[in-house]
């Protein structure tokens, strides 16, 4: 059956990418979710999608730029009442050792390629024994291929926004289990052809409720969507149907 992963958390009522996303995600018993990671100036993986923190917490400048302890002063619930740090992965990681949740982790490495973000993700990844819930991905494609040859046992996606002819083979190509592209390039034929090729699609961001019964009308893989709650309500009632 179709998944439903969270798209930076429960991003339609709570900030996104902070820990109470993810945990409104797990309550409203989300398969997976999606989140974005960055480096700090000192090398610590943070979750947060825009590689400046203006747009999402109270701070202004890059995250590169930012020591930790620096940029967990900052507050990323801006819109709402109570005040939340950026959370760390090592954070995210940790509590998911009390759910069972899949993880996809995108490496916004694309246009700041990050050094040794690859390698310090999935040393995270090991340390909390969690490489059969993650599914790495990434636009940085070069990236996608060095996870996968440095851990072989942890599944890689490409993301992608443009249309791509037979998807599966390049995802085949690059030694990836899954493809991330977003929805409006990709069509119902390209979906079933890929994952009658053993290749997992998971479209994103999907919210309106005719493309949610699309995908599961033709048993698409998963999809990312900011509410799940809809979502899900969604995937419920098409089941019931006779």
């Amino acid at each position: 059956m179709t998944q439903i992963f969270a798209h930076r958390g429960y991003s339609a009522l709570f900030a996104e990418n902070t820990m109470s996303a993810f945990i409104a995600a797990e309550k409203a018993n989300a398969d997976g979710l999606e989140l974005d990671v960055q480096l700090t100036k000192d090398g610590e993986v943070v979750v947060i999608h825009d590689e400046k923190v203006d747009r999402t917490t109270s701070g202004s400048g890059f995250v590169k730029n930012f020591t930790f302890n620096e940029i967990r002063k900052f507050n990323a619930n801006k819109k709402g009442v109570k005040k939340e740090p950026i959370p760390s992965l090592i954070e995210v990681l940790e509590w998911m050792q009390s759910n069972q949740l899949v993880c996809n982790i995108e490496l916004k490495n694309n246009l700041l390629p990050y050094e040794g973000m690859e390698e310090k993700v999935i040393r995270l990844v090991r340390k909390y024994n969690l490489m059969d819930r993650i599914i790495i991905s990434s636009f940085n494609h070069y990236s996608i291929v060095l996870c996968y040859r440095t851990a072989p046992e942890i599944e890689t996606a490409p993301l992608f926004n443009e249309r791509i002819y037979m998807p599966w083979v390049y995802a085949q190509s690059i030694r990836a289990n899954g493809i991330h592209p977003k929805l409006a390039s990709i069509s119902d034929e390209i979906i079933k052809g890929a994952m009658e090729n053993g290749i997992a699609v998971r479209p994103y961001t999907v919210n309106k409720e005719a493309d949610m019964n699309r995908l599961l009308k033709i048993n698409c893989t998963a999809f990312i969507t900011d509410d799940p709650v809809k979502a899900l309500k969604i995937k419920n009632q098409f089941e019931k149907r006779p």
